[in-house]
């Protein structure tokens, strides 16, 4: 299956959850280039992830992320590039 790049946008209502946001996210380095997180004043943050993956293994971040109270997950991939273009 052929690789996409991506990003994800995750908005944290609930700082409780922090842990097991992170733990959801190093299960799924391998497919992390880089992540940003942006605290806020409202004590509601709001990490990005440039993402280059499978849809699949992107499909199982986003799900797993989506699953947990208080988090807000948004996904964009881009469209597959051929290598000769």
């Amino acid at each position: 299956m052929e690789k996409r790049t991506g990003t994800v946008i995750i908005a944290v209502e609930d700082r409780e959850m922090a842990s097991q946001l992170n733990a959801v996210i190093s299960k799924h380095a391998d497919i992390i280039l880089c992540r940003t997180g942006y605290p806020r004043k409202n004590n509601r943050g709001i990490i990005t992830l440039l993402l280059e993956g499978t849809t699949d293994q992107i499909g199982a971040l986003t799900g797993q992320l989506g699953r947990l109270k208080g988090i807000e997950v948004k996904s964009a991939l881009l469209k597959p590039r051929n290598e000769d273009e």
